[in-house]
């Protein structure tokens, strides 16, 4: 105990120094950037008046440009410097809050004197900028910390393996630049510091967890080999956290190669957008760009038609069993997930190739200018040997030249000399200026009349033709709406299984209503892409994806496609495969869709986010949970209550919401199967608790009381969660347990479940003993 009295009195000490250090460099660093801010505002004052504008003479121009050249270039590293040095004030600032969280003693093989190294969010090297008082968590040697315990260790550096031996492990919670927590540990983070962490409040924004990453987690992190890191990690199992410091990390190694711009991730719902937002400028770097599939297809079929989101499409196969069509739309959505419909696609797209596909007319003023039948035969005339997206390039460029002819028979046209004379002022006198430029230019000697005449014949066409080129371009000629629903017409004696009749009458009368369904998303762009070129993205460098389990095989071939020199970073759980395309099928943490040797898969078995005893029931809900590893946090049982009627489950919710709140509790979640029930509940509670709704266009949640379909809730969680209705009538059906797995599993430290009548039947398998039954 006095030993330890002396550790921290030291340890405190060090901290103090530390502290002092970043005082002295946040003074140097307001001298440098307050001179940096005078220099840019004196620049930009005397831009213009350190520049001499000669516009004489070739040789002016040229000095003239040069000389702007260079005076936009001093600003520019200027204004760099600034934004450099404010982002080193930023982590300074964070540093004196909390300047480290970690120590070890690691004494290198035929080295004599043993180095203490303290691990933080950031390096920070001393007033000599020679020796580092902190390593940032993401260097080489900070991997020690956590993958080996006190004993022989090693770890990689671009120059080779570094071996020794590590003897004190040390740990610490500092606040305010105050020692709150020390300890010594042999595990790789202790539970001590967990326990502090995990028994917090919610929070409504994820935070850096890099003072308590685990070992298998470090692993996900680190990873730099592999094409493709598929990560099955169970609900709470720090999957996403471990991914985004994953992404700080590849930004630090690869800082000379890799910026943010060049990374992308894919998360399940803008909500989950805004909840990991705040991860990365913790830890010192720009955000990455986030999107959802969805916006990726609404950004390119949307004006084309009206496409049905997941969420939709999850309410219809939740809510609507009994529609005629029900059995149908589901039997499509397997289908056309799967890579069997992708290769009938592939044979189709290759048929094409010599006949069938289909074009649009070429329309001006109402009338056809090119038909497209004529389009057709020029197609099929093409050298059949190049690919179909390289023929229709050279399509484009013919229609453009057949365009340009037409164009300039129509100038001699009535319709021409009508608009001429109905021309405004302002159109006029942009004309004259373009006859006055034409004059000076032409050896033509047209009288002023005469030349104006046809210049603003020719000006007028060509304005009436530039959407129609623009079009051309875009191979707006070929109809690829036609193209996809010829793949469900007429092919009738290539029937894939029983009942596709129906598949095909159920596809072709919604797209004819310019409706697309969410399976129907991937497949048209895969067919679209082939025939026009595909649309690779360059750019990125590295994907992530995360809630894989909600990505299809057929999506998955998409995206490679999509962005085919990345890395990806594949995050997800079986155990939470909620949508129907992955029901009894492969998802994109399977791993028999990915190539031999091309892949990496990790297992995250433990669960860090909820109570011991949470853990325990919802473990049970599902096959294989036997595999999962509570984290030994204790709390309280699930409860269960059964009520009679919707009046007696509203006063029970309301009187539970209350002793939750009492208890301190910040964020509470009532989770419902559907948006429809969210909507009935939130109308019956809003008189007696201040609760607020969330959908599919939620983006953002502040803490308090919130209602909301339990697909939103993945990859969240809560301080308390209450099942709204965890009836039989309500998860009565086999499909449904992965759902309501999802529902219970959002909770830290208190789960509620609430009945109307019977519970339900996936409860079944949980012994009496895990629960407690109100």
């Amino acid at each position: 105990m006095e030993k330890m009295n002396v550790d921290w009195k030291l340890e405190q000490e060090r901290v103090d120094h530390v502290l002092e250090e970043i005082d002295q460099k946040v003074k140097k660093l307001d001298t440098n950037i307050g001179g940096l801010k005078k220099d840019i505002v004196e620049l930009r004052k005397d831009f213009w008046n350190d520049i001499t504008v000669n516009l004489d003479e070739p040789d002016d121009v040229i000095e003239t440009f040069t000389s702007i050249k260079q005076q936009a270039e001093l600003i520019g590293e200027r204004e760099r410097s600034h934004k450099q040095i404010h982002k080193q004030l930023k982590t300074l600032d964070r540093l004196k809050y909390s300047p480290y969280f970690g120590r070890f003693d690691f004494l290198e093989d035929d080295e004599k004197e043993e180095e203490k190294v303290y691990i933080g969010i950031a390096s920070l090297l001393d007033g000599t900028d020679e020796n580092f008082l902190i390593y940032d968590w993401r260097a080489p040697i900070s991997s020690l910390y956590y993958d080996y315990y006190p004993g022989p260790a090693e770890y990689n550096t671009p120059f080779g393996t570094i071996q020794g031996d590590m003897s004190v492990k040390r740990q610490f919670i500092i606040k305010s630049g105050e020692i709150k927590s020390m300890f010594d540990t042999g595990v790789t983070i202790g539970d001590e510091m967990l326990q502090e962490v995990l028994g917090n409040n919610s929070n409504t924004q994820m935070k850096s967890i890099v003072a308590t990453i685990q070992k298998e987690q470090n692993k996900i992190i680190r990873n730099e080999k592999s094409r493709y890191l598929i990560v099955q990690g169970v609900a709470g199992s720090g999957k996403t956290s471990a991914a985004l410091q994953r992404v700080a990390y590849l930004l630090y190694r690869y800082r000379e190669q890799l910026n943010s711009s060049n990374i992308m991730l894919f998360s399940p719902n803008p909500l989950f957008n805004s909840y990991v937002a705040t991860v990365l400028p913790e830890l010192g770097e720009d955000n990455m760009q986030q999107s959802t599939f969805q916006e990726y297809v609404e950004y390119r079929l949307g004006k084309t038609f009206k496409v049905e989101d997941p969420f939709t499409q999850m309410e219809f196969l939740l809510g609507d069993v009994d529609h005629p069509d029900y059995e149908t739309r589901l039997t499509a959505i397997h289908y056309k997930a799967s890579i069997g419909f992708k290769d009938r696609i592939d044979k189709y797209i290759e048929a094409l190739g010599t006949e069938g596909l289909l074009f649009k007319n070429i329309k001006f003023r109402g009338k056809i200018i090119i038909s497209k039948d004529e389009i057709k035969n020029t197609f099929y005339s093409l050298d059949r040997s190049n690919s179909i997206p390289n023929r229709m390039s050279i399509l484009a460029e013919w229609i453009g030249k057949e365009l340009f002819k037409i164009e300039r028979k129509e100038r001699g046209k009535d319709w021409v000399t009508r608009e001429s004379e109905l021309m405004d002022k302002a159109e006029y006198l942009a004309f004259y200026q373009e006859l006055q430029r034409k004059r000076q230019s032409s050896e033509e000697t047209f009288d002023d009349f005469e030349l104006e005449q046809k210049l603003i014949a020719k000006e007028i066409v060509r304005k009436h033709f530039k959407p129609l080129k623009q079009a051309v371009k875009r191979l707006e000629f070929l109809n690829v709406q036609g193209v996809y629903r010829q793949l469900f017409e007429g092919i009738s004696s290539l029937k894939p299984f029983e009942g596709w009749e129906q598949v095909c009458r159920f596809t072709v009368e919604r797209i004819k209503k310019k409706e697309l369904t969410y399976e129907d998303a991937t497949p048209y762009l895969y067919l679209q892409d082939q025939l026009e070129g595909k649309k690779s993205n360059t750019l990125i460098r590295h994907l992530f994806i995360d809630e894989a389990q909600d990505y299809s095989p057929f999506q998955f071939e998409y995206l490679k496609q999509l962005f085919s020199n990345c890395r990806m970073t594949i995050l997800g759980d079986y155990n939470q495969a909620i949508y129907a395309h992955s029901m009894n099928a492969p998802t994109l943490l399977s791993p028999e869709i990915f190539e031999e040797g091309k892949y990496e898969r990790v297992e995250l078995t433990k669960s860090y986010r909820s109570t011991k005893e949470i853990v325990e029931f919802t473990k049970c809900l599902i096959n294989g949970g036997e595999m999962i590893e509570p984290f030994n946090r204790p709390g309280l049982l699930p409860t269960l209550t059964e009520v009679g009627n919707e009046s007696e489950l509203h006063d029970k919710i309301v009187e539970r919401v209350n002793q939750l709140q009492d208890e301190g509790h910040q964020t509470i979640a009532i989770i419902c199967k559907t948006a429809i029930e969210s909507k009935e509940a939130f109308d019956a509670l809003q008189k007696k608790l201040p609760v607020r709704v969330m959908d599919n266009e939620t983006y953002s949640f502040d803490k308090g009381i919130l209602i909301l379909p339990a697909y939103l809730a993945k990859g969240i969680e809560f301080d308390a969660v209450i099942i709204y209705n965890g009836s039989n009538d309500q998860y009565g059906r086999e499909y449904e347990r992965k759902l309501f797995y999802t529902a219970c599993t959002r909770a830290m430290h208190e789960l509620d479940i609430f009945t109307i009548g019977k519970r339900t039947m996936l409860m079944n398998e949980v012994p009496k003993e895990n629960y407690y039954l109100k």
